[in-house]
């Protein structure tokens, strides 16, 4: 069995009761943190603690998707949790740079103690327990940006991350059982999709179920699911947070 849990959806800044971009995935006996966006962390303690988290996966970084991992940081290194091997953090590789300098730090080797900073690449695969987690490279407009497929006993989640519809995506989302794809309003970001491109990509890939997330200030959440439906007859459903989908 696996699950996906939703910590936040919001872009690019929380809004009350919904955090930035967050998930929990759990299967094959591994618990993965995906998207770390602010408000992300406080969500995630209502379902499992930090030491219990096997690995973080990060699509890009954004401030959006990567800045509850500062607060990871600072609960793990000073928050008197159980004691635990340096979290595992997948992610495109400018992210030490990133937190050396918000620390102030030469760099991110301070971090080694606390966080495994590993890079991702363009076909990256690692295997965790039960669950593999692929990950393709992405059109998010310049930025470093993976989409991630996770698999576990044959059943299969594709998660966009941020990008514009792109072949690399139409590929890594093939039959996926859960496909999760933000989806916003083209005037905001060209380097998203839209509503209705959600749809199409979930049509295409012959997705058994769409969830729409990460939708910007101008649209609602209800109303850019409705237009995803437009392009998508199959089970269509917003990522509300603490909601558990399980395939």
């Amino acid at each position: 069995m696996t699950t996906l849990t939703v910590l936040g959806n919001a872009a690019p800044y929380p809004q009350p009761d919904r955090p930035c971009s967050g998930y929990l995935l759990q299967a094959g006996g591994v618990s993965v943190w995906v998207e770390a966006g602010p408000g992300s962390l406080a969500q995630l303690l209502r379902h499992t603690s930090l030491d219990q988290v096997d690995a973080v996966w990060l699509s890009h970084l954004h401030l959006d998707h990567i800045g509850d991992l500062l607060n990871a940081y600072y609960a793990l290194a000073y928050g008197e949790l159980p004691p635990r091997a340096p979290l595992p953090v997948y992610a495109p590789a400018g992210l030490a740079d990133r937190l050396a300098g918000f620390f102030a730090q030469p760099d991110a080797g301070f971090l080694a103690d606390v966080l495994d900073l590993r890079p991702l690449s363009d076909g990256h695969e690692v295997e965790l327990g039960g669950l593999t987690l692929a990950s393709s490279a992405v059109d998010h407009g310049g930025p470093e940006a993976y989409a991630l497929r996770a698999s576990s006993t044959g059943h299969v989640l594709a998660y966009s991350g941020d990008c514009a519809p792109c072949p690399a995506l139409d590929a890594l989302a093939v039959d996926a059982d859960l496909l999760l794809c933000e989806a916003n309003d083209p005037v905001a970001n060209p380097f998203h999709h839209t509503p209705e491109q959600a749809g199409d990509l979930a049509r295409r890939s012959g997705a058994r179920q769409l969830v729409i997330t990460h939708v910007g200030p101008l649209l609602t959440p209800e109303a850019a699911t409705t237009q995803a439906t437009q392009a998508f007859d199959g089970p269509t459903t917003n990522a509300d947070v603490g909601i558990t989908f399980t395939f």
